[in-house]
Formats: structure tokens, C-alpha cells, sequence
């Protein structure tokens, strides 16, 4: 059974507050996550003052006539923040993770040797970005929102040359919307990009609930992001398209249970189930009282529970044979 990578996207749910940041953590201990997952960036590297918030960020914000450089700059998490979480994460025994978003936090993140290095939608267009982490000389998880095929295909050939082994990069299939509407979820596309890219594939969810990333692992995903807060109700952009800790810890398990569902892939009788074979299937008996002698025919033979005996596929071989003793009704055929 392979496992699935799970990563909890605490992201800016901290709101910039170093102690609801650790109650994320604890949140994603407790569900049972692989890694949680933060954001680092230098807000003025990462948007120019005059970029406006995205649709979703004004209605999450309260707050639409303020710049997205005002809103990010609140969500910092600084380079003492990330040290105390990280010591955090190995109290609390779960991985810590973090997305860079400009050039220098993917130097900071580097020097804090993180395990991987995620590429976010919004950078997959962004070629300096894309060959500064091709070069670390890590695996790479890279996100697909709102991206194409011929994107898709340029980024990872940026990374490619600079020096990223192909087997260790995993593409991930991804709609950035907040939260993304049923009809534009589109699963399938996980299966377009593995068979193009022949790498791991998975899927970035920004779904309301937890069913679409279940499917996904059934799909064949080996990563799941997914966003989590401690309470969706909370002023912020992300928290409303995201997970409560019980539905992220509900999320978990019911992956954890595709995982072990998915199977071989023969088709077999199951341990758990040969012993209803005898129970459920069926086998040849008397229909009526059959004299020694008789010819066993379709008026007085039948099919009935249990499975026993002789099996119902051989009636055609029954069928004209002599009765070898006398039976009863219900009585199991024998030849």
C-alpha cells in the first residue's frame, strides 16, 4: 500500500499571531497530516502597491478598498516566527513545510533545509522563480491553477534544465478559486497530466468539504493539499474555503481508508469473503421427493441455498442423469 502525502495548508490562517499559528499545528498533529504547511514572504517582493485583492480576498477581508500589499504585510510570518515553529513541529511531531514566494524566502527556506519545495500556482508563469528552486537540488511539488498543458510543459522543463531530476518532481492538478465550484473541479485532469508527464501526480483542493480529495486518491493522487483553519468564520482571505479541524481530521481518514480500499487490482474472492461463499451461493437440489432411479429433470430438481453442493453452472450435466439414491425435497443432489 503506497501512502498518500497529506499536507495540512495552514497558509496565512495564522492571521500574522505566532500562538494561532501553533494551534494550526496542533490541529494538523492531531488529524494526522504528513506536513503542515505555512507560507513565507517579504510582502513588498511579493506584490507592488498598487495590486488589488483578488475577488475572494475582499469578500474574506472586510475590507475591499485595502491593497493586497496591506493585507499581506499583516500576514508575515517573520524568520524568528519560523524558527519557534519548526522547533514547534518536532514537539509536535509532524513535519514542517512552507511555500516561498519571492527569491529571497526560497534562499531563507533553503538555509532551513526544508524537506521540499513547493511551486504555487501563481508562480508557475514565473521563470526566474521556477529555475532558482530547479536548482536546489529537491524534490519540487509543483501547483497547476489556472494553468494549461503548454504552461505546465514549460515549467517543468524550466526546472528540468535547471538541474531538478524528472522523477523528482510531482505535478499537482489544481483550480484557484476560493472556493472552486463542483463543475469546475475536473478530476480527470490529473489522468491527462500523468499520462503527458509521465511524473506523481496530485491535487491542490479548494473545494467546500472533504469528498473531492478522497475521490482524488482513488483517482491515483500520492499528494493531497488541502487548506485548514481553526475556525472558518475568522476575518482572512483563505479561511472560508478551508477545513475545520474535524473535517480535516475526517479528510485523513477517509484517504487513509481509500488507501487500503485501492487493492491489487485482481479480481479474487477476499479472505473476509470466502466464507459466505457457502451462504450466499446456491446448489442443486430436490424439488420434490426423488425415487432411486428416477431421471433427474427441470421439474423436480431446482436451485437453492446453501452452496454447498453442486454448483448450479453444472445443471445441464445433471439434467437426464439417474437419481443414485432417493432424495428429499430440499435435499442436496448428489451424482
Amino acid at each position: 500500500m503506497k501512502k498518500t502525502l497529506i499536507i495540512a495548508e495552514a497558509g496565512v490562517n495564522h492571521n500574522g499571531d505566532i500562538s494561532l499559528a501553533k494551534k494550526l499545528i496542533d490541529a494538523a498533529a492531531n488529524a494526522g497530516v504528513d506536513y503542515v504547511k505555512f507560507q513565507t514572504f517579504n510582502a513588498k517582493k511579493l506584490v507592488s502597491k498598487n495590486a488589488s485583492k483578488a475577488s475572494y480576498q475582499k469578500e474574506n477581508t472586510n475590507n475591499a478598498e485595502e491593497s493586497q500589499l496591506k493585507m499581506l504585510q499583516k500576514l508575515e510570518l517573520s524568520k524568528e516566527m519560523h524558527l519557534e515553529l519548526i522547533e514547534y513541529c518536532k514537539i509536535k511531531d509532524i513535519k514542517f513545510l512552507s511555500t516561498g514566494f519571492d527569491l529571497e524566502s526560497i534562499d531563507f527556506l533553503y538555509e532551513l533545509n526544508i524537506d521540499l519545495f513547493k511551486v504555487p500556482s501563481g508562480e508557475i508563469t514565473n521563470l526566474p522563480y521556477l529555475r532558482k528552486i530547479g536548482g536546489l537540488g529537491k524534490p519540487i511539488i509543483i501547483s497547476t491553477g489556472m494553468a494549461d498543458m503548454n504552461e505546465i510543459r514549460d515549467a517543468v522543463d524550466i526546472v528540468v534544465k535547471a538541474g531538478a531530476p524528472k522523477n523528482q518532481i510531482t505535478i499537482l492538478h489544481c483550480n484557484t478559486e476560493y472556493p472552486t465550484p463542483m463543475k469546475d473541479v475536473n478530476l480527470l485532469a490529473m489522468s491527462t497530466i500523468k499520462k503527458e508527464f509521465d511524473v506523481p501526480i496530485g491535487y491542490s483542493d479548494h473545494t467546500l468539504g472533504i469528498e473531492i480529495p478522497i475521490a482524488a486518491v482513488a483517482m491515483g493522487a500520492t499528494v493531497i493539499e488541502k487548506h485548514f483553519t481553526l475556525d472558518k468564520s475568522m476575518e482572512g482571505p483563505d479561511h472560508l474555503a478551508s477545513l475545520e479541524p474535524e473535517e480535516l481530521k475526517a479528510m485523513v481518514d477517509g484517504i487513509r481508508n481509500i488507501e487500503v480500499a485501492i487493492g491489487n487490482g485482481r479480481k479474487e474472492p477476499s479472505p473476509s469473503e470466502m466464507k459466505n461463499k457457502a451462504v450466499a451461493r446456491k446448489s442443486i437440489v430436490a424439488a420434490t421427493k426423488i425415487e432411486k432411479g428416477e431421471l433427474l429433470t427441470d421439474q423436480n430438481i431446482t436451485v437453492k441455498r446453501p452452496g454447498t453442493g453442486i454448483s448450479a453452472m453444472r445443471w445441464d450435466e445433471i439434467i437426464g442423469q439417474r437419481a443414485i439414491q432417493q432424495f428429499e425435497e430440499d435435499q442436496l443432489i448428489t451424482i
